[in-house]
């Protein structure tokens, strides 16, 4: 047996249902955001936003019929088949044909941002897709009966993160993107020492079309005892370069195409999906012909050339246009201007950031490292906040460098 069979076997998943009833309690609107909206400074010049919010559903719109308690062995997910578009029928069938294969399990399978740090989270059918998770969450009915009712579940020390304080979680970026409520902290992956989670959460495959996930697009694949390596050549040559196939587990090759796709609001639908290869630093790949579509390098006010996501260009030059007009521009120090486009994943995480999309800057870095409240200008922050951006001084650890591209917002 592999040593991965050992260490999936071994692996003990932290679970928690939330207390309560099971219909997640009713959304109401943000009285936060209602009252910062109020605070701005009325000087500024106007900015409206270019997409309609998504209106969130309630728990009983997306509800299914609850899974019955689970009496079939779980499964070890070995591979995950990831593509930018639906995986048709016939695909699938082929590949549970592939010699090796043992069983497929096909959902949905997106990325959303929350404070910078990449989520991926999956739309499932809860009756089946709880095979692949860890023993101790597959087995625990009320996780699935949760998800089934149109909640979500977490991994426990992220869901803690992420949620407000009612226990929801923003499924996107723009202010307007559908709220989930947690109903379940669970471990979807196995723990394995160095590997990443390949899913941090999940909702029922009604949650798909609602979020504006390629729906189908992605499929665990089950191999038994047969050795990866060989399996995912045989995947990737079916299925083509366009499609990762991804060794998980302690056989985890970084080196293998991966896709990003994200939701969650006219910011992720303006970003189009993204492949990439990662390397041993850190840094990653984009796609060249991502890059040539998305980034430019142009002249904003006081950082002068900048490369940056052409989707974001306006509303920066916008902010930064105001912060000189409003006598301001020495409060950003140009040689403290830390770039926009890096491609990487957050540093010790292999969590893509923001920046590999050119949606993000870090400006006056050396005052304003991570954890701190940051020496940075409020009204610096409140108009860019104004011009569509969200500031990282307000997560939970905080990150005041660094502003990240919020909503899509036209100037008038």
């Amino acid at each position: 047996m592999r040593t991965s069979r050992v260490l999936v076997a071994a692996t003990v998943a932290t679970f928690a249902v939330m207390t309560g009833c099971a219909q997640a309690p009713p959304r109401a609107s943000d009285p936060t955001s209602a009252a910062r909206a109020s605070n701005l400074p009325t000087a500024m010049p106007s900015a409206t936003a270019s997409a309609t919010p998504t209106p969130t559903p309630t728990t009983s719109e997306v509800a299914m019929a609850a899974p019955a308690a689970l009496h079939k062995p779980t499964l070890t997910p070995d591979l995950l088949v990831y593509s930018r578009r639906t995986l048709p029928t016939s695909t699938v069938r082929a590949v549970a044909r592939v010699p090796g294969v043992k069983t497929v399990e096909t959902f949905s399978l997106a990325q959303f941002f929350a404070e910078e740090r990449s989520i991926t989270y999956a739309a499932v059918d809860p009756g089946t897709f709880r095979r692949y998770t860890p023993s101790t969450s597959a087995q625990t009915l009320a996780v699935w009966k949760r998800v089934a009712g149109g909640e979500m579940a977490i991994a426990p020390a992220l869901g803690r993160k992420i949620q407000d304080a009612k226990g929801y979680v923003r499924m996107g970026n723009d202010t307007g993107s559908p709220e989930v409520h947690i109903g379940a902290y669970a471990e979807m992956v196995p723990r394995l020492p160095g590997t990443p989670p390949y899913i941090d959460a999940v909702v029922n495959e009604r949650w798909a079309k609602r979020l504006k996930m390629k729906q189908g697009n992605a499929m665990l694949v089950s191999i038994g005892d047969n050795a990866p390596r060989p399996v995912q050549k045989k995947l990737q040559k079916l299925l083509g370069s366009s499609t990762s196939v991804r060794i998980l587990g302690v056989n985890l090759d970084i080196h293998t195409t991966q896709t990003a796709v994200l939701t969650g609001g006219s910011v992720s639908d303006a970003l189009g999906t993204l492949t990439y290869t990662a390397n041993r630093d850190g840094t990653v790949n984009p796609d060249p012909a991502w890059v040539a579509s998305y980034i430019r390098s142009e002249s904003v006010p006081i950082l002068g050339r900048v490369t940056c996501n052409k989707v974001m260009l306006p509303e920066l030059r916008a902010a930064l246009t105001e912060i000189v007009d409003r006598g301001l521009a020495s409060k950003i120090h140009v040689g403290e201007y830390g770039g926009c486009f890096v491609p990487r994943f957050i540093a010790g995480t292999s969590s893509l950031s923001f920046h590999t999309f050119g949606t993000a800057i870090d400006i006056n870095v050396p005052g304003n490292q991570r954890g701190t409240s940051g020496q940075i200008d409020r009204t610096v922050v409140s108009i860019f906040e104004h011009w569509g951006f969200q500031w990282g001084g307000s997560w939970h650890y905080t990150d005041p460098m660094h502003f990240e591209l919020h909503r899509i917002v036209a100037a008038r």
